[in-house]
Formats: structure tokens, sequence, C-alpha cells
């Protein structure tokens, strides 16, 4: 019997779930904090992830200890401490600030299909990662990444191609990761064996 379900994603202990969705053979790894965000059919993160406000990708394979829509502060005003919006911590007349909370999760981060996030990496808030790129470990990602492009460091600078842009786009239009999972059983040795391009020559239109 496999582990992971169509039905009910994997959720190891200590997971913390806060209006979040999850979809098919998900899997959540142990002591991962989840808020505001969705995971697409096969994305897993392992352990310790503090993920909030994102949409992850089919596919996403996300490291231990990364940090993706790392929540801020507000810098404008004369005070940045979260007494401002958590207010109601410390009065009793004091609501929390409902805008600001909106604002924060509006500022989505987005995790393309079959992409690859590092250990430790942080991927700020708005920031997009195109299909199939991959973050380097302990990268801090401010700008938007290209589809099929590896980054690395602090910040995150393009380090070389995962594949080249002929190809990127190709596999962009084959759009693999919407295969039926049946599909995917079928063609897991060639997944596993053929190159991108001899993948692309045999399975394209």
């Amino acid at each position: 019997m496999p582990r992971l379900s169509a039905t009910e994603p994997y959720l190891h202990p200590d997971v913390e779930l806060t209006e979040t969705s999850l979809g098919r053979y998900v899997e959540i790894g142990k002591g991962s904090r989840i808020a505001w965000s969705s995971f697409d059919d096969y994305a897993y993160c392992d352990r310790y992830a503090d993920i909030a406000n994102a949409s992850v990708g089919k596919f996403a394979n996300i490291a231990a200890f990364t940090r993706i829509g790392a929540t801020d502060h507000p810098l404008e005003t004369a005070a940045c401490h979260h007494f401002l919006y958590r207010s109601s911590d410390y009065w009793d007349d004091a609501e929390v600030d409902e805008e600001f909370f909106r604002r924060r999760r509006a500022r989505r981060a987005v995790i393309g299909h079959d992409t690859w996030i590092g250990n430790g990496a942080m991927i700020k808030p708005e920031v997009t990662l195109g299909h199939g790129a991959v973050v380097a470990s302990g990268a801090v990602v401010t700008k938007d990444v290209a589809p099929y492009t590896i980054v690395a460091g602090t910040p995150a600078r393009v380090l070389r191609l995962r594949q080249p842009p002929e190809v990127a786009e190709r596999l962009m239009a084959l759009a693999w990761w919407d295969w039926d999972h049946d599909v995917l059983r079928e063609r897991l040795e060639d997944f596993r064996k053929l190159p991108a391009l001899a993948f692309l020559e045999k399975y394209e239109g």
C-alpha cells in the first residue's frame, strides 16, 4: 500500500495548519507550520518548513528549514513591533489591526510546478519561482526567478540554467505535471532514464 494518498495528505507529527488547502499526494514534514497557503498535488515540504501566504505548485520539492512568504513588519511607522497589529495581546480595549493582516496575506509568494527549494532557503513575499526553478540551500530569494533557472546566494543570483530556454518552453508546453496518476506510473521508467530532450521527443503531441 503506498504511503501517500489521493484522498488524505500525509502529515507528520507536530504540523500546524492554518487556513491551508492541500492537494492529492501531499506530504507535510514534522514540525512544519503552514498558514494561509495552498499546496497543489504531489507537493511536499520536509521538516520544520515555515510557509505563509504562499501558493505552492504541483510536484514542488521543499527541503527542511525553509521559509517561504516570510511575514513582515511595518517599516513606515514610528515602531515596527507587533504591538501595532497584535494589539489585543497587550490591552483589553485594543483590537488586532485586521487591515494590516489583510495586506500581508495578499502579498503571496508563488512557487511553480516541479520546483526545488534547498535546505534553509528563504523566499520573500510577492516572489514568483517559475516552473522548474531551483533555489540552492541557504539562498535568500528577493526577486522573481525565471522558469528552469537555478539561483544561489544572498541575495539570490542566477547560477545557471537547469534547461536551455527552448527545452524549458517545451517542458512547460508538455505540462507533464497535469498528467493522470496512472499515466505517471506508466511512464515512470522514462522519467527515470530519459534526458529531458529525449523525454520531450517521445511524448510531445
